[in-house]
Protein backbone atom coordinates (compact mmCIF):
# COMPACT_ATOMS: atom_id res chain seq x y z
CA UNK A 1 0.00 0.00 0.00
CA UNK A 2 1.39 3.46 -0.84
CA UNK A 3 2.63 5.60 2.04
CA UNK A 4 0.10 7.92 3.62
CA UNK A 5 1.72 11.05 2.20
CA UNK A 6 1.76 9.58 -1.32
CA UNK A 7 -1.92 8.72 -1.05
CA UNK A 8 -2.80 12.22 0.13
CA UNK A 9 -0.85 13.97 -2.62
CA UNK A 10 -2.27 11.69 -5.32
CA UNK A 11 -5.82 12.30 -4.10
CA UNK A 12 -5.29 16.06 -4.03
CA UNK A 13 -3.78 16.03 -7.54
CA UNK A 14 -6.81 14.12 -8.79
CA UNK A 15 -9.14 16.63 -7.13
CA UNK A 16 -7.34 19.63 -8.62
CA UNK A 17 -7.56 18.03 -12.06
CA UNK A 18 -11.32 18.53 -11.79
CA UNK A 19 -10.74 22.28 -11.54
CA UNK A 20 -8.47 22.32 -14.59
CA UNK A 21 -10.92 20.60 -16.92
CA UNK A 22 -11.49 22.65 -20.05
CA UNK A 23 -12.91 25.13 -20.56
CA UNK A 24 -11.75 26.73 -17.32
CA UNK A 25 -10.46 30.22 -16.38
CA UNK A 26 -6.72 29.71 -16.28
CA UNK A 27 -5.86 32.18 -13.53
CA UNK A 28 -8.48 30.78 -11.17
CA UNK A 29 -7.25 27.24 -11.87
CA UNK A 30 -3.70 28.41 -11.10
CA UNK A 31 -4.89 30.07 -7.89
CA UNK A 32 -6.40 26.76 -6.74
CA UNK A 33 -3.09 25.00 -7.30
CA UNK A 34 -1.24 27.83 -5.52
CA UNK A 35 -3.55 27.44 -2.51
CA UNK A 36 -3.00 23.69 -2.22
CA UNK A 37 0.60 23.13 -3.36
CA UNK A 38 3.12 22.80 -1.97
CA UNK A 39 1.27 21.85 1.19
CA UNK A 40 2.21 22.19 4.80
CA UNK A 41 2.41 19.19 7.10
CA UNK A 42 -0.93 17.80 5.80
CA UNK A 43 -1.57 16.91 9.42
CA UNK A 44 -5.37 16.71 9.18
CA UNK A 45 -5.55 14.26 6.26
CA UNK A 46 -2.65 12.29 7.78
CA UNK A 47 -4.60 11.85 11.01
CA UNK A 48 -7.69 10.88 9.02
CA UNK A 49 -5.79 8.19 7.11
CA UNK A 50 -4.02 7.01 10.24
CA UNK A 51 -7.36 6.48 11.99
CA UNK A 52 -8.80 4.70 8.92
CA UNK A 53 -5.76 2.41 8.78
CA UNK A 54 -6.04 1.71 12.50
CA UNK A 55 -9.67 0.72 11.92
CA UNK A 56 -8.99 -1.54 8.91
CA UNK A 57 -9.21 0.84 5.88
CA UNK A 58 -11.40 -1.54 3.86
CA UNK A 59 -12.49 1.20 1.40
CA UNK A 60 -9.18 2.94 0.60
CA UNK A 61 -10.58 4.99 -2.30
CA UNK A 62 -13.21 6.44 0.02
CA UNK A 63 -10.53 7.14 2.62
CA UNK A 64 -8.42 8.92 -0.02
CA UNK A 65 -11.40 11.04 -1.07
CA UNK A 66 -12.17 11.92 2.55
CA UNK A 67 -8.56 12.93 3.19
CA UNK A 68 -8.46 15.11 0.06
CA UNK A 69 -11.80 16.72 0.90
CA UNK A 70 -10.66 17.60 4.41
CA UNK A 71 -7.40 19.14 3.19
CA UNK A 72 -9.25 21.14 0.52
CA UNK A 73 -11.48 22.64 3.22
CA UNK A 74 -8.42 23.47 5.30
CA UNK A 75 -6.68 25.13 2.33
CA UNK A 76 -9.83 27.11 1.57
CA UNK A 77 -9.90 28.39 5.14
CA UNK A 78 -6.30 29.58 4.84
CA UNK A 79 -7.07 31.47 1.63
CA UNK A 80 -9.97 33.23 3.34
CA UNK A 81 -8.05 33.84 6.59
CA UNK A 82 -5.34 35.69 4.66
CA UNK A 83 -7.76 38.10 2.95
CA UNK A 84 -7.56 41.83 3.78
CA UNK A 85 -10.91 41.65 5.60
CA UNK A 86 -9.40 39.15 8.07
CA UNK A 87 -5.61 38.85 8.61
CA UNK A 88 -4.45 40.78 5.52
CA UNK A 89 -1.47 38.42 5.35
CA UNK A 90 1.10 38.78 2.58
CA UNK A 91 2.58 35.29 2.91
CA UNK A 92 1.46 31.74 3.58
CA UNK A 93 3.67 28.64 3.68
CA UNK A 94 6.66 30.78 2.73
CA UNK A 95 5.19 32.20 -0.47
CA UNK A 96 2.77 34.99 -1.41
CA UNK A 97 -0.75 34.45 -0.14
CA UNK A 98 -3.34 33.80 -2.84
CA UNK A 99 -4.79 37.30 -2.83
CA UNK A 100 -1.30 38.80 -3.16
CA UNK A 101 -0.37 36.46 -6.01
CA UNK A 102 -3.67 36.47 -7.93
CA UNK A 103 -5.85 39.36 -6.61
CA UNK A 104 -8.48 39.56 -3.90
CA UNK A 105 -11.44 38.62 -6.16
CA UNK A 106 -9.67 35.48 -7.36
CA UNK A 107 -8.73 34.57 -3.79
CA UNK A 108 -12.39 34.73 -2.74
CA UNK A 109 -13.35 32.57 -5.71
CA UNK A 110 -10.49 30.14 -5.07
CA UNK A 111 -11.52 29.62 -1.47
CA UNK A 112 -15.15 29.13 -2.47
CA UNK A 113 -14.16 26.74 -5.26
CA UNK A 114 -12.06 24.60 -2.91
CA UNK A 115 -14.99 24.23 -0.51
CA UNK A 116 -17.32 23.11 -3.29
CA UNK A 117 -14.62 20.82 -4.71
CA UNK A 118 -14.24 19.09 -1.34
CA UNK A 119 -17.85 17.93 -1.34
CA UNK A 120 -17.70 16.98 -5.03
CA UNK A 121 -14.68 14.76 -4.33
CA UNK A 122 -16.64 12.89 -1.66
CA UNK A 123 -19.72 12.60 -3.87
CA UNK A 124 -17.66 11.14 -6.74
CA UNK A 125 -16.58 8.22 -4.55
CA UNK A 126 -19.96 7.80 -2.88
CA UNK A 127 -20.67 4.59 -4.77
CA UNK A 128 -17.87 2.90 -2.79
CA UNK A 129 -20.15 2.85 0.27
CA UNK A 130 -23.14 5.21 -0.01
CA UNK A 131 -24.00 5.17 3.71
CA UNK A 132 -20.43 6.03 4.67
CA UNK A 133 -20.18 8.73 2.00
CA UNK A 134 -23.33 10.44 3.25
CA UNK A 135 -22.00 10.37 6.81
CA UNK A 136 -18.67 11.81 5.62
CA UNK A 137 -20.43 14.65 3.81
CA UNK A 138 -22.55 15.39 6.88
CA UNK A 139 -19.61 15.42 9.29
CA UNK A 140 -17.47 17.58 7.01
CA UNK A 141 -20.34 20.03 6.59
CA UNK A 142 -20.88 20.23 10.33
CA UNK A 143 -17.22 20.93 10.99
CA UNK A 144 -17.00 23.53 8.21
CA UNK A 145 -20.07 25.72 8.78
CA UNK A 146 -22.31 26.81 11.63
CA UNK A 147 -22.82 26.53 14.52
CA UNK A 148 -19.64 24.69 15.48
CA UNK A 149 -17.42 24.62 12.41
CA UNK A 150 -14.54 26.75 11.23
CA UNK A 151 -16.89 29.45 9.91
CA UNK A 152 -18.23 29.82 13.43
CA UNK A 153 -14.66 29.99 14.68
CA UNK A 154 -13.93 32.93 12.41
CA UNK A 155 -17.23 34.49 13.47
CA UNK A 156 -16.24 34.48 17.12
CA UNK A 157 -13.59 37.10 16.29
CA UNK A 158 -16.39 39.61 15.58
CA UNK A 159 -18.13 39.10 18.94
CA UNK A 160 -17.74 41.68 21.74
CA UNK A 161 -16.71 38.95 24.19
CA UNK A 162 -15.24 35.57 23.38
CA UNK A 163 -15.42 32.20 25.10
CA UNK A 164 -11.84 31.01 24.47
CA UNK A 165 -12.72 27.33 24.71
CA UNK A 166 -15.65 27.64 22.29
CA UNK A 167 -13.54 29.79 19.97
CA UNK A 168 -10.70 27.27 19.80
CA UNK A 169 -13.12 24.35 19.51
CA UNK A 170 -14.68 25.89 16.40
CA UNK A 171 -11.71 27.66 14.81
CA UNK A 172 -9.17 24.85 15.03
CA UNK A 173 -10.43 21.72 16.77
CA UNK A 174 -13.38 21.33 14.38
CA UNK A 175 -11.28 20.02 11.49
CA UNK A 176 -9.29 17.74 13.78
CA UNK A 177 -12.54 16.25 15.06
CA UNK A 178 -13.52 15.87 11.41
CA UNK A 179 -10.20 14.10 10.78
CA UNK A 180 -10.61 11.46 13.47
CA UNK A 181 -14.32 10.91 12.93
CA UNK A 182 -14.10 10.83 9.13
CA UNK A 183 -11.24 8.35 9.31
CA UNK A 184 -13.40 6.05 11.40
CA UNK A 185 -16.43 6.51 9.13
CA UNK A 186 -14.41 5.79 5.98
CA UNK A 187 -13.40 2.46 7.53
CA UNK A 188 -16.97 1.60 8.51
CA UNK A 189 -16.66 2.40 12.22
CA UNK A 190 -18.79 4.50 14.57
CA UNK A 191 -17.66 8.12 14.61
CA UNK A 192 -18.72 9.02 18.15
CA UNK A 193 -15.86 7.37 20.10
CA UNK A 194 -13.32 9.31 18.04
CA UNK A 195 -14.57 12.81 18.88
CA UNK A 196 -12.49 13.26 22.04
CA UNK A 197 -9.24 12.40 20.28
CA UNK A 198 -9.88 14.94 17.53
CA UNK A 199 -10.98 17.62 19.95
CA UNK A 200 -7.89 17.19 22.10
CA UNK A 201 -5.47 17.15 19.18
CA UNK A 202 -7.18 20.26 17.83
CA UNK A 203 -7.01 22.04 21.18
CA UNK A 204 -3.31 21.22 21.47
CA UNK A 205 -2.65 22.39 17.91
CA UNK A 206 -4.33 25.74 18.61
CA UNK A 207 -2.33 26.33 21.79
CA UNK A 208 0.86 25.43 19.90
CA UNK A 209 -0.14 27.81 17.11
CA UNK A 210 -0.75 30.61 19.64
CA UNK A 211 2.68 30.00 21.15
CA UNK A 212 4.38 30.00 17.75
CA UNK A 213 2.57 33.19 16.74
CA UNK A 214 3.85 34.88 19.89
CA UNK A 215 7.38 33.46 19.95
CA UNK A 216 8.53 32.54 16.43
CA UNK A 217 9.74 34.67 13.54
CA UNK A 218 7.93 35.08 10.19
CA UNK A 219 10.81 33.20 8.56
CA UNK A 220 10.27 30.20 10.83
CA UNK A 221 6.48 30.28 10.45
CA UNK A 222 6.38 30.96 6.72
CA UNK A 223 3.68 33.56 7.43
CA UNK A 224 3.36 36.80 9.44
CA UNK A 225 4.00 36.47 13.19
CA UNK A 226 2.38 38.35 16.06
CA UNK A 227 -1.04 38.32 14.41
CA UNK A 228 -3.01 37.51 17.58
CA UNK A 229 -1.65 40.52 19.46
CA UNK A 230 -1.90 42.77 16.39
CA UNK A 231 -5.58 41.96 15.81
CA UNK A 232 -6.51 41.70 19.48
CA UNK A 233 -7.57 38.08 19.11
CA UNK A 234 -8.13 35.76 22.04
CA UNK A 235 -5.26 33.32 22.47
CA UNK A 236 -3.86 30.85 24.96
CA UNK A 237 -0.81 33.09 25.45
CA UNK A 238 -3.00 36.09 26.27
CA UNK A 239 -5.12 33.96 28.59
CA UNK A 240 -2.43 31.96 30.44
CA UNK A 241 0.93 33.54 29.62
CA UNK A 242 3.70 31.66 27.82
CA UNK A 243 4.55 29.22 30.62
CA UNK A 244 0.89 28.59 31.38
CA UNK A 245 0.13 27.94 27.71
CA UNK A 246 3.02 25.45 27.52
CA UNK A 247 1.63 23.57 30.53
CA UNK A 248 -1.81 23.48 28.90
CA UNK A 249 -0.25 22.18 25.68
CA UNK A 250 1.60 19.33 27.41
CA UNK A 251 -1.44 18.29 29.44
CA UNK A 252 -3.70 18.37 26.39
CA UNK A 253 -1.33 16.24 24.30
CA UNK A 254 -1.06 13.65 27.06
CA UNK A 255 -4.86 13.51 27.31
CA UNK A 256 -5.14 13.12 23.53
CA UNK A 257 -2.91 10.06 23.46
CA UNK A 258 -4.78 8.54 26.41
CA UNK A 259 -8.13 9.04 24.64
CA UNK A 260 -7.40 6.86 21.58
CA UNK A 261 -10.24 4.32 21.33
CA UNK A 262 -9.50 0.60 21.25
CA UNK A 263 -8.89 -0.53 17.65
CA UNK A 264 -6.66 -3.02 15.80
CA UNK A 265 -4.02 -0.36 15.02
CA UNK A 266 -4.12 1.42 18.37
CA UNK A 267 -0.37 1.18 19.10
CA UNK A 268 0.65 2.47 15.67
CA UNK A 269 -1.86 5.32 15.90
CA UNK A 270 -0.55 6.30 19.33
CA UNK A 271 2.97 6.44 17.88
CA UNK A 272 1.73 8.70 15.06
CA UNK A 273 0.05 11.08 17.53
CA UNK A 274 3.21 11.16 19.68
CA UNK A 275 5.28 12.03 16.61
CA UNK A 276 3.00 14.96 15.81
CA UNK A 277 3.06 16.00 19.46
CA UNK A 278 6.85 16.25 19.34
CA UNK A 279 6.67 18.37 16.17
CA UNK A 280 4.01 20.59 17.72
CA UNK A 281 5.97 21.37 20.87
CA UNK A 282 7.85 24.70 20.71
CA UNK A 283 11.45 24.76 21.93
CA UNK A 284 10.41 26.84 24.95
CA UNK A 285 8.22 23.95 26.16
CA UNK A 286 11.26 22.18 27.59
CA UNK A 287 11.49 24.85 30.28
CA UNK A 288 8.15 23.89 31.81
CA UNK A 289 6.90 20.56 33.14
CA UNK A 290 3.21 19.67 33.54
CA UNK A 291 1.90 20.56 36.96
CA UNK A 292 4.54 23.19 37.76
Amino acid sequence: MPAINDRIEAALAQALAIGRAQPAPGRLAAALDHAVNPGGARIRPTILMSVALACGDDRPRLTDAAAAALELIHCASLVHDDLPCFDDADTRRGKPSVHRAYSEPLAVLAGDSLIVMAFEVLAREGHQAPDRALALIRHLGQRTGMPGGICAGQGWESEPSVDLIAYHRAKTAALFVAATQMGAIAAGQDAEPWEDLGARIGAAFQVADDLKDALDSPETLGKPAGQDAMHGRPSAVAEYGVDGAIRVLKDTLAAAIASIPACPGEARLAATVRAYADRMMPAQAHRVSPGE
